[in-house]
């Protein structure tokens, strides 16, 4: 009887807040809702987040003194549930509910509960009235007729309410989002002012004279694309930065919600380089350009990674097409229920090795039987170069190869991905480093799908390395998960903050929503896990996070974190060896890179580190693709104390040394330029005979011995030699060069 009285006071405060809240489009919903708390009071998932004060939910407040307001994210900071959904578990529950559903590609498909008359649909009605799409992998479901979404508890709870109130159906707007501040109002609002400030200072192309369209359409390597295709995609340009915009029609009305300017660069060798800004910001801007001109019958489509390609494409084919809009970097999954009526996608993201693997990932998600992958080559470039070299783009995508394979192939099979390889070395050779052109050098990129050990002394230095590691790889676009099991998250972001910077915010605090408004812009995520984690656990978030933000970096610190307590009967090398086969096993599988970091075994301070000193077993070094250690000479108080060492490099082989010079204000390892200068001319100045190239090992040992011999001559020198006083001083002023040793020579 409680449950019913509960019940009925839920229901009336959601019809009170649906009628005093005003209606925003989309109506967007939040994984915890006052639903759950009524009827759930003994759920373990619902929590409340980090970003509100204690005390303060649900018109509750305590008085806070604070002066600066803080931006919610939930994007970055990355919660998985203890027990991970499964389709199978979807599909139990939908039909213990009795709900009919469609086995889709990557969704199920469900009539909708927040239109009239959606329970009771009967289970033979036609694919074209089931609105609701539920995510296979996550749960999340979105109802395309209303654009209402949420998580797979949200869901649960509202049949439950339903169902238990004896209600056909339920307000769009029953599911409420935590309120948001004036702060995120005010920003949206600001943002959609600025969208259509842009939209409307815009001009159609039919209204620019024909030298200045022509001009435009050189600038930007569009000769080829007629005014009919720029009018039928609503494409303008943007006189005072000279972009092009593509806008983002979405909705029930097709209205105006964002928009994307694309610049364009000339670069040398005739290329352009294109330069992208979006209004909202990316993480909001789900938008498939050209999706408005997809018809509901069409059974085929082309995915590009840009929208000049999709133009291309649409023009040389008549075929539907839609561009992702963050091109190879992501496939967001809320994405993913309107490809769903396709039953054909051809993946056509560009004419490099990178979007070929992107390609191959996200026909995982699309699902592989109906996708077809047009492969990178001479002759087959990115749709846009293709039209403009006179290539037949119909008989391109019709000759695409299916991204489904069997478990045993042929080497005619495999012949056209040696051939790639071998055809595009560098890009193949991985992401590379700016920060740090040593690495480059000795192990030519980051890759995906390989495992990195990476060790070094306690105190060291390890974490704030890896850190700018990492980051050097984020500005780039490699989608990076951080999994920091001995720092908190708060620390660790305000390291990498001041990589980021090069500069000690504390000191320059007004520059800090800047510096951070940039830094949000990069696409780091963080889990939430601190101290003793369990492996599994810990592999399911990171799945979990490749299938919704296609991470292909992860970084573990340490492995010792997640060797628990729990199992002490058991081996603890044992234990080691399964977790680092786990993670060799998840980056295969996933195409992701993850960094592992490795405590190493107690050695004397005098001793440096080898592959053998890594904690645990041999497997660490015999899985890992690549094997880092950080050098540290405690006992010597120069600029070179520390040196980067890569032991291992199964790509091609290459190992090295390099030494690394620590800026204390901006917690970096890649001295500025001028800093690198300066170090070289102190070292030339000790002894111009030393070569850049040794290690710095080898540059320690020859300074001992240059020193040894030098007393060797003060001891043996002749006592009336005329050109002694000479000999005796050369040492001095170059230390001891092999060089000045040969001017003592008698």
């Amino acid at each position: 009887m409680w449950m019913s009285w509960f019940l009925k006071g839920t229901t009336c405060l959601l019809q009170v807040a649906a009628r005093s809240t005003p209606r925003l489009p989309p109506q967007r919903c939040l994984s915890s809702s006052l639903v759950r708390i009524l009827t759930k009071p003994h759920t373990a998932r619902f929590a409340i987040p980090s970003y509100y004060p204690q005390g303060q939910l649900w018109g509750m407040s305590l008085p806070i003194s604070c002066t600066r307001s803080y931006k919610k994210d939930t994007k970055s900071i990355l919660d998985f549930p203890v027990d991970p959904i499964t389709v199978t578990d979807i599909k139990q529950y939908l039909r213990s509910k009795d709900i009919p559903f469609h086995d889709g590609y990557s969704c199920l498909h469900a009539p909708s509960m927040f239109l009239d008359s959606a329970v009771g649909v009967p289970a033979d009605t036609g694919r074209e009235s089931f609105t609701m799409f539920i995510d296979k992998t996550t749960g999340q479901f979105l109802c395309k007729e209303t654009l209402v979404e949420g998580s797979w508890e949200d869901l649960q709870d509202c049949l439950e309410v339903m169902q238990k109130e004896g209600q056909a159906s339920l307000s769009p707007h029953v599911l409420l989002g935590y309120p948001e501040s004036p702060e995120e109002r005010e920003e949206k609002e600001q943002e959609l002012r600025e969208v259509q400030r842009i939209w409307s200072s815009a001009v159609p192309f039919s209204d620019l004279p024909d030298e200045e369209v022509q001009l435009v359409k050189t600038m930007f390597q569009i000769s080829k694309i007629s005014n009919a295709t720029l009018k039928k995609f609503a494409v303008r340009l943007f006189k005072p930065t000279k972009s092009l915009v593509f806008p983002w029609f979405g909705g029930r009305d097709s209205s105006l919600r964002g928009v994307k300017l694309l610049s364009a660069q000339s670069m040398e060798g005739g290329t352009v380089a294109y330069t992208e800004a979006t209004v909202p910001k990316a993480g909001s801007y789900h938008n498939l350009f050209g999706l408005p001109l997809v018809g509901r019958m069409d059974s085929e489509v082309v995915l590009t990674g840009q929208e000049v390609d999709t133009l291309a494409v649409s023009q040389a084919t008549g075929l539907p097409s839609v561009a992702l809009p963050r091109g190879v970097n992501t496939l967001p999954p809320a994405l993913l229920p309107y490809l769903e009526q396709f039953k054909r996608v051809t993946l056509w993201l560009g004419g490099d090795m990178r979007s070929w693997e992107a390609s191959k990932i996200f026909s995982r998600k699309l699902g592989l039987k109906r996708c077809s992958l047009v492969r990178p080559g001479e002759f087959q470039p990115c749709p846009l170069e293709a039209l403009f070299q006179g290539r037949n783009l119909a008989h391109i995508v019709k000759a695409s190869i299916p991204a489904a394979h069997k478990s045993i192939v042929s080497f005619r099979q495999l012949r056209e991905d040696v051939y790639g390889e071998l055809a595009n070395t560098e890009q193949v050779a991985g992401v590379k480093w700016t920060r740090f052109p040593e690495l480059n050098r000795i192990m030519k990129g980051h890759r995906k799908g390989e495992l990195t050990v990476f060790t070094g002394p306690t105190g060291s230095g390890k974490t704030t390395f890896i850190s700018e590691f990492a980051l050097d790889l984020c500005m780039q676009g490699v989608n990076t998960l951080w999994g920091s099991f001995e720092i908190n998250n708060v620390r660790l972001a305000k390291i990498m903050l001041t990589q980021f910077a090069m500069q000690r915010l504390e000191e320059n605090l007004d520059q800090y929503d800047s510096w951070a408004d940039r830094f949000e812009d990069l696409p780091l995520y963080f889990m939430t896990f601190h101290g003793q984690q369990n492996i599994k656990a810990v592999l399911d978030t990171m799945q979990h996070a490749v299938y919704l933000y296609d991470i292909s970096h992860v970084i573990i610190d340490n492995l010792q974190f997640m060797m628990g307590q729990e199992n002490l009967s058991v081996d603890k090398f044992a234990v080691q060896d399964h977790i680092i086969g786990a993670f060799r096993k998840f980056a295969t599988n996933s195409s992701c890179h993850v960094t592992l970091i490795i405590h190493p075994r107690k050695e004397e301070d005098d001793r440096e580190l080898q592959t053998a000193s890594i904690f645990g077993t041999a497997k660490a070094s015999q899985e890992a693709d690549n094997v880092l250690i950080l050098q540290e000479k405690k006992l010597v108080t120069c600029p070179g104390r520390r040196s980067l060492q890569v032991a291992k490099n199964r790509f091609d082989g290459d190992v090295g040394i390099f030494p690394l010079e620590f800026n204390k204000a901006s917690l970096t390892f890649s001295a500025p330029v001028k800093g690198k200068h300066k170090l070289r001319k102190v070292k030339g100045d000790k002894g111009e005979g030393s070569d850049n190239e040794e290690s710095l090992g080898e540059t320690l040992k020859k300074e001992e011995t240059t020193v040894k011999k030098e007393k060797l001559v003060k001891l043996e020198r002749p006592p009336k030699a005329t050109k002694t006083p000479r000999a005796a001083k050369s040492p001095a002023a170059g230390k001891g060069t092999p060089e000045g040793e040969g001017k003592k020579q008698p």
